[in-house]
Order: C-alpha cells, then sequence, then structure tokens
C-alpha cells in the first residue's frame, strides 16, 4: 500500500531489451535456457519503486513479493548488460 506521502519513480517490468536479447539467443541451443528464463521474467516479474521503499514481485506467477525499505539499504551496487541497455542491481 502507497503512502499519500510516498511518490513512485518505476512500476513496471524487467527492461524489453532483455527479452529481445535473449530471444535471439533462443536461435541456438544453447541460448533456449536464458529465453525461457527471459519470457518467465517479462510475464510475472515486477518492480516498485517509491521514495521510501523497494517491492519486487516475481517467482512463479508473480507469488512472491519481497518489500526494502529504502533506510534498510546501504549501498546499491549495479552491473550493465546487453550491451548496456539494461543491467543487474544489488541492493546492500
Amino acid at each position: 500500500m502507497i503512502n499519500i506521502n510516498e511518490e513512485i519513480f518505476y512500476e513496471g517490468g524487467p527492461a524489453k531489451s532483455d527479452l529481445f536479447i535473449n530471444l535471439l539467443a533462443g536461435f541456438t541451443i544453447l541460448g533456449l535456457p536464458f529465453t525461457f528464463a527471459a519470457i518467465v521474467r517479462s510475464l510475472w516479474l515486477r518492480y516498485k519503486i517509491t521514495t521510501k521503499r523497494i517491492t519486487i514481485e516475481g517467482g512463479w506467477f508473480g507469488r512472491n513479493k519481497t518489500q526494502v525499505s529504502l533506510s534498510n539499504i546501504n549501498e546499491i551496487r549495479s552491473v550493465p548488460r546487453g550491451f548496456g541497455s539494461y543491467g543487474d542491481m544489488v541492493l546492500i
């Protein structure tokens, strides 16, 4: 639930280029596991980043929900992927 004082910065799924690049990789036998993983992520993974928290809904059919308060985050690290068009983020 969002407070009145809470502003939403981003609400949505993973980057579209993640799915696109992995669909191209699916034309090879070695790329098929990455393609299936990207399809599952695009279907059921959702992010909500606000001024107070980060919420991640994912898992099989989107059944898992994790919320992290911004006051509990000490450091954020990111790694670019997909030629810099998207990336991974780790909250410490």
